[in-house]
């Protein structure tokens, strides 16, 4: 008889661990304890099962207990779960949930799967029968059976995270009237504030009413509507309230059995995946991570770095070969109505609060670009932002747009696991035709303009540093074609087109500096470059008119809007449905 190996926990991490410790040793005896029904499931198809995207719900079922048992010769105990660890004994405590009966089972080595809960806040009201957290399959059935008996009208979420927002959308497919209460200033926090600009506006085109830098103070609950009190004072009414506002690691077990933990209760782990006890290892949410980019210690729950620390585990258990899990980048997207969130690698917001400086340890490529060839039927608007260092090296990336952002998003990761500088994205060869990208993709276009920077072939200004310009030394130069101008524009700026630029350059001053903008920043850095070779000072506005309406110019109604793409010299042209 081999090695036996303990799962406690299934799903991503743990249902990994087990197929692939079985693939290393036929003859191990391998045992999976799951305290819940289900050892197998689709976590993130939860809230589309509830939207009705997904019709089945045993599409939700990635696998069964009988299903793996019988194709690995493993033994898997769901209702099963383990109450306690004797590591002087190496064993464990286990409770069948339906029968009562408790029980030991001993261990050569022992995995700890057990995954994170949603946290539920002591808030006066919490426990009202109109309010879910979704996290698990029976919390799907619970929800999705309310929706069908009640009937409720109007639906508030509370929290701006992934799923939160992902059950906004599929809530409002339901045809309720969706509120979303976040208490930052912004939704999707792997996102910075300027990219989540985007989403808030997209939002309320669909007419999600939002409640941001609000949290809630009471819930009041009465025939079926339940009242939220926020912290502002305000009232909102729902029918149904979903809670999303945030996890904590499920580190108890670990915690009585004196395991190494940090302050969240994380499994403090090595590079094996080993915990503090050379028997035991632990993967998943449970565990705390290196952050690949900074290599500093954090969390990160997502399933994909699960699933490579449950291979891992297993063959530094039954391998012959140790293998070394090299960190988290948190490479993650979500699909927000129409829009595409997509991040990798590190945002600005963890930058500064790390006491990194703008222009002294990083800086900033913004740009909006086609999906595809602008001639082609179809492409539709993304927005990038590219972080780098000094010297060039990748350290993050957000995009939000209406396709083919997955894939932008995914070259871009690549480029960060393996170390890459704004050079190699430039250098990039990637698949083009027209109904899939650009001669120059995205990604290109962004190293050409971090490139421009470094290389101070421009000099940008952000727009959250426009307010700081001493108007005595600035000029802003509105350099779009007339009909643009019924977008709007900057107040305080001067309107000439590019096209007339060099013929009206003595109406400019001098002594003075010209920011100039067009509607994606393309034309103004032409712009800047003619300026700047006829003697005149000048810079460019990240991102052009489009980052600053969007940051400046946020609607406060909802309005129906369809996402318009870009002609080759980046100007707004017609609407276009989504393909």
């Amino acid at each position: 008889m081999g090695k036996k190996v303990l799962i406690v926990g299934g799903v991503a991490g743990g249902a990994t661990a087990l197929t692939r410790l079985r693939r290393l040793d036929e003859k191990a005896e391998i045992i999976m304890f799951e305290r819940g029904e289900y050892i197998s499931f689709a976590n993130c198809g939860l809230p589309y099962y509830i939207g009705g995207t997904i019709e089945e719900r045993d599409a939700l079922i990635v696998n069964t207990p009988e299903a793996l048992m019988e194709k690995y010769n493993v033994d898997i105990r769901n209702f099963s779960e383990v109450t306690d660890i004797d590591r002087e004994s190496k064993a464990v405590k286990v409770k069948n949930s339906k029968t009562g009966e408790e029980y030991t089972e001993s261990y050569d080595y022992l995995i700890l799967s057990t995954g994170s809960s949603p946290i539920k806040p002591p808030i006066p009201g919490i426990d009202s029968p109109n309010i879910f957290s979704l996290w698990n399959i029976p919390d799907t059935d619970m929800i999705k059976n309310y929706v069908d008996k009640e009937k409720p009208k109007r639906a508030i979420v509370v929290g701006g995270g992934f799923i939160g927002l992902e059950m906004a959308e599929n809530l409002h497919d339901q045809g309720m009237d969706v509120s979303v209460v976040e208490m930052q200033d912004q939704v999707m926090a792997p996102i910075d504030f300027e990219m989540a600009q985007i989403v808030h506006e997209h939002m309320k085109s669909k007419g999600v009413h939002l409640h941001l830098k609000d949290g809630v103070s009471t819930f009041e609950y009465k025939d079926g509507v339940t009242t939220i009190t926020l912290q502002s004072g305000d009232k909102i009414e729902g029918d149904i309230i979903i809670l999303s506002i945030g996890i904590r690691p499920n580190g108890e077990l670990a915690k009585a059995s004196g395991l190494e933990q940090n302050q969240r209760g994380g499994i403090i782990v090595d590079k094996y995946m080993k915990t503090s006890d050379d028997s035991i290892y632990a993967i998943g949410d449970v565990i705390e991570v290196e952050d690949y980019v900074n290599k500093v210690q954090t969390m990160v729950p997502l399933a994909g770095p699960a699933n490579k620390q449950g291979r891992i585990a297993a063959n530094n258990i039954l391998g012959d070969i140790k293998e070394e899990y090299k960190g988290t980048q948190g490479t993650s997207i979500a699909k927000i109505f129409d829009l595409d969130v997509a991040s990798t690698g590190v945002n600005e917001k963890t930058l500064i609060r790390m006491g990194k400086e703008y222009k002294k340890d990083y800086d900033i490529a913004l740009i909006h670009q086609n999906s595809h060839a602008g001639y082609y039927p179809g492409a539709l608007p993304m927005t990038m932002k590219l972080l780098f260092d000094m010297e060039g090296k990748v350290l993050g990336s957000q995009i939000v747009g209406y396709d083919g952002v997955d894939k932008r998003i995914d070259v871009l990761a690549t480029a960060i696991r393996f170390g890459g500088k704004v050079e190699n994205l430039m250098d990039l060869e990637l698949a083009y035709a027209p109904p899939y990208g650009s001669a120059k993709d995205p990604v290109n276009m962004i190293g050409f303009v971090a490139d421009n920077i470094m290389n101070g072939m421009t000099e940008q200004v952000l727009w959250r540093e426009l307010d700081d310009l001493d108007k005595d030394e600035y000029t802003l130069l509105d350099i779009r074609e007339d009909v643009e101008m019924e977008l709007g524009t900057i107040e305080g700026s001067v309107h000439i087109p590019l096209n007339e630029l060099r013929d009206r350059l003595d109406e400019l001053d001098k002594s003075r500096t010209y920011v100039a903008f067009c509607a994606i920043g393309l034309r103004g850095y032409l712009a800047e470059r003619a300026l700047k070779d006829n003697g005149i000072k000048a810079m460019n506005l990240a991102g052009g008119f489009n980052t600053y309406k969007n940051m400046y110019m946020q609607s406060e109604t909802t309005i129906s809007q369809e996402p318009k793409s870009f002609n080759e010299s980046g100007v707004v042209e017609t609407n276009v449905g989504k393909q």
